[in-house]
């Protein structure tokens, strides 16, 4: 997981980087990390990865009791105790070190694909998908054609009128209100959308300018059709009337 999302942060470097390249292109983003705090699936999977670290720093610290006990041993009966003796409590010693070592490389290595981080790949996927296709759903809606994650790839300055990441999390089904008045101020206080505000203000449809009223149309009242009158004598009567009257 952690291979992946650094190859993500390097391709949206890559894009932004090629800014001019996608100047037409509408780009939003979303915090990943927010979203995993607030969304119940979430909460639950890191429970269960949390729960499975818990026991084996036990299993870790009841091994580590066990070597310190034997320890103790050793150096209270170094002096009375056989060479055989001696050498047996040793190499026990010795054999309690190598399983500690040997099962914490198994579960936390740093260096190799451990069992931590394949249970919490387990866990984590089914989440991790529901969140992937809730981002491509609301991003198609809106008709965003990138999106970044905030969490991985931080930057100096984002207009948060293009964070969807709330409107993600309402479409995961999450109560966020109180989230979307916060999020609703900082879109109020960036100088840049009160520029974008005091344009939309100054037009409206068929370009009027605010405040300016519609004038009324004309209403041209229509005659009403002589019955006894055919439509040419309506229109030219005068060249009905024989030459020289």
């Amino acid at each position: 997981m952690k291979k992946y999302c650094v190859v993500i942060s390097k391709i949206l470097l890559l894009l932004f980087v090629s800014v001019p390249l996608f100047s037409q292109q509408k780009i939003g983003f979303i915090n990943t990390k927010m979203i995993r705090e607030k969304l119940p699936d979430a909460k639950l999977a890191e429970q269960r990865c949390q729960t499975m670290v818990d026991e084996w720093k036990r299993e870790l610290k009841s091994m580590e009791d066990k070597e310190e006990a034997l320890q103790f041993e050793i150096s209270k009966n170094r002096l009375v105790w056989s060479d055989a003796e001696k050498q047996k409590a040793d190499k026990e010693l010795k054999d309690l070190q190598t399983k500690r070592l040997k099962y914490a490389n198994e579960k936390f290595s740093q260096s190799t694909y451990n069992e931590y981080d394949k249970i919490v790949e387990d866990i984590m996927r089914p989440v991790e998908e529901k969140i992937f296709a809730t981002v491509q759903e609301v991003a198609a809606k809106e008709r965003y054609d990138f999106i970044w994650d905030q969490s991985t790839m931080p930057l100096p300055y984002v207009n948060f009128k293009y964070d969807i990441t709330l409107k993600v999390l309402k479409a995961l089904g999450v109560d966020v209100s109180t989230e979307e008045a916060e999020q609703q101020k900082k879109i109020d206080s960036d100088a840049r959308n009160d520029e974008d505000r005091r344009k939309a203000a100054s037009q409206t449809p068929r370009g009027r300018s605010r405040g300016e009223k519609a004038q009324p149309t004309m209403q041209v009242p229509v005659q009403e059709a002589n019955p006894t009158l055919n439509p040419i004598e309506m229109k030219e009567p005068e060249r009905l009337r024989p030459q020289g009257e």
